[in-house]
């Protein structure tokens, strides 16, 4: 099975910036581009959201409103590591970030928590003000 292994939360001052990495293991048989990596968060009290994706076949992001022009995802395939680069970060954007991975049979919506098959471990951001 797929495997997924997020780092990179901490605490960080309002309009600081953090990045987070998400190691992808484990997909025997396939391809690092045969996926789509995706970013959700939950705050305290709130309901899960939907950050941002990658298609790493397409190469095509797709971003929340929330955070757009502020976050950039990428990828880095030697490594199998996609990254949320988190700019110019807010209060509001403190959570528990998780990793996500669906594997590409053809279009998806991204935003839909129920289209991944694979949830790694959270990382927590913290943006204090």
């Amino acid at each position: 099975d797929v495997q997924l292994q997020a780092s990179g939360g901490g605490l960080v001052q309002a309009g600081g910036s953090l990045r987070l990495s998400c190691v992808v293991s484990g997909f025997t048989g396939f391809s690092f581009d045969d996926y789509a990596i995706g970013w959700f968060r939950q705050a305290p009290g709130k309901e899960r959201e939907a950050v941002s994706n990658m298609n790493l076949g397409l190469r095509t992001t797709y971003y929340a409103d929330s955070v757009k022009g502020r976050f950039i995802i990428s990828s880095d395939n030697a490594k199998n590591t996609v990254y949320l680069q988190m700019n110019n970060l807010k209060p509001e954007d403190t959570a528990v970030y998780y990793c996500v991975a669906l594997m590409r049979r053809g279009p998806y919506y991204w935003g839909i928590a129920n289209e991944y098959d694979y949830w790694g471990q959270g990382t927590l951001v913290t943006v204090s003000s």
